[in-house]
């Protein structure tokens, strides 16, 4: 597949590399994200550099591994045996006739084969002798930040970039896939935005297809997915999936989702934060609200494909290992408007944040939810808006309503907005805008703004 939106990266990397003095440069992000992808974009292979992939293995058969890479630009390096890393590295450092970049892939790895290797290299790069440049790249996003971020740890301090590699925006389906707008926001939400995920689907004529060969059966290629993502990361990973699967399934609430996992909220609290860290979970709270102080926040699966694998996948594994695919492929069908639906909601809340729409600059949008009194003559009814934003100048406000369904008549979503809005507690002193976000074109005239996936993936 195309090496799609990582021109930045190469270049911020490429830029460091190029300065006159070594660099200490971190790289992570979640599994499959393209970490090593990008590291093969920026090393120059002829010049010398040396790629090391870190496996399981013991701390001597690393160094011995690692010796014979180093033997293709040192002549004779792996015919030693080094007793320590710090003896291999400074052996290397010695050799070298002219500036090259060592990266150590899967870092952890090593480090977990040699707890002290941190010191054997806070030690080097101290002395400020290095003659190359060092890259450390890593999946486990926790352990890669505990390294160089928790002031406890050798390296802390001493990183000149880190780098920490995110999923790929759903503007990029397209050209991925060859596809339209309203075809890149179905893919984006089941295979979300990990670019391993988009070359596997991109092996199959079509995403029910690539579905039923990579999740519908035991042996499908992602169907451990989740579980490889989770122990990366999180030390109990069957308390984790069972608050993800509750998650999934439409259980939002912080005491909601203890009480699924048979704990109290509490000893919820470190997981669910660890997983908002991680971009596996966010808290969505009100508009208008502190989120420190808010106590109406709902939790939901911020990653696309974790959201699809817990709401379908997880409850139907049953039926997949008894190889009824069919019978989980017809419940995916018949929700998976509901499931792109709220991937599309959340897409158009990030094209309003921080966008200039009909001439005003928008903050942060989010979503609004609680009673207001539309009738004076009626009881106050629940409502809920999809997106809510201030114009940075705080004079306008735009509120929005996602559709992700057809035939929509946008005279009555328009109505019902108008109607809603002067009841509102955030309303008075703006100018408010009325904006559809809708799957499909309307045929009504609209006397607020319609936008479709070809303008909010356009941005």
């Amino acid at each position: 597949m195309k090496f799609l939106d990582r021109e930045k990266d190469v270049e911020r990397l490429l830029a460091a590399l190029n300065r006159e003095k070594t660099q200490f440069i971190v790289l992570y992000g979640r599994r499959r994200i393209g970490k090593s992808t990008l590291l093969k974009k920026v090393l120059d292979f002829e010049r010398g550099d040396i790629y090391y992939l870190a496996d399981s293995t013991s701390e001597t058969n690393q160094r011995k591994l690692l010796s014979g890479m180093v033997e293709g630009s040192v002549v004779g390096f792996d015919s030693v045996e080094y007793p320590s890393w710090e003896s291999l590295l400074r052996s290397l450092n010695r050799q070298i006739e002219k500036r090259i970049t060592l990266c150590f892939d899967e870092f952890p790895n090593l480090v977990k084969s040699c707890p002290s290797l941190p010191s054997v290299i806070q030690k080097l790069l101290d002395e400020k002798t290095l003659k190359f440049d060092l890259i450390i790249c890593g999946s486990s996003q926790q352990l890669m930040q505990g390294y160089v971020l928790d002031g406890r740890e050798p390296l802390y301090g001493r990183a000149d970039e880190i780098v920490k590699l995110k999923p790929i925006p759903p503007r990029y389906v397209c050209e991925a896939f060859s596809c339209d707008e309203r075809q890149a926001v179905e893919e984006y939400s089941v295979w979300g935005g990990t670019p391993r995920y988009w070359e596997l689907r991109s092996e199959y004529p079509d995403m029910r297809t690539a579905i039923m060969n990579l999740m519908l059966t035991a042996r499908g290629f992602l169907i451990e997915e989740p579980q490889r993502l989770l122990r990366d990361d999180m030390r109990d990973t069957v308390q984790t999936s069972t608050i993800l699967t509750a998650i999934g399934n439409g259980i939002n609430r912080m005491s909601e989702i203890a009480a699924r996992a048979g704990k109290d909220a509490p000893h919820i609290t470190e997981p669910l934060a660890k997983l908002r860290e991680l971009g596996y979970v966010r808290r969505d709270i009100p508009y208008g609200e502190d989120e420190k102080k808010s106590k109406r926040g709902l939790y939901k699966i911020g990653d696309p494909f974790l959201a699809f694998y817990y709401r379908f996948i997880v409850p139907n594994r049953s039926y997949i290992e008894m190889e009824r695919d069919s019978v989980v492929m017809n419940i995916i069908d018949v929700h998976l408007n509901e499931h792109v639906g709220e991937c599309w909601e959340q897409m158009c809340r990030n094209y309003v944040s921080g966008n200039i729409i009909d001439g005003v600059l928008y903050q942060m949008a989010y979503r609004w939810w609680g009673k207001v009194k539309i009738d004076e003559k009626k009881e106050a009814e629940q409502v809920e808006l999809d997106v809510v934003a201030e114009s940075f100048d705080k004079n306008h406000i735009l509120i929005g309503e996602c559709k992700w369904t057809a035939k929509e008549n946008a005279d009555r979503l328009i109505n019902r907005l108008e109607k809603i809005a002067p009841a509102l507690p955030f309303i008075k002193g703006h100018k408010v805008h009325y904006f559809l976000f809708l799957r499909d074109e309307t045929v009504q005239p609209c006397a607020g703004k319609v936008l479709y996936p070809s303008d909010v993936l356009g941005a």
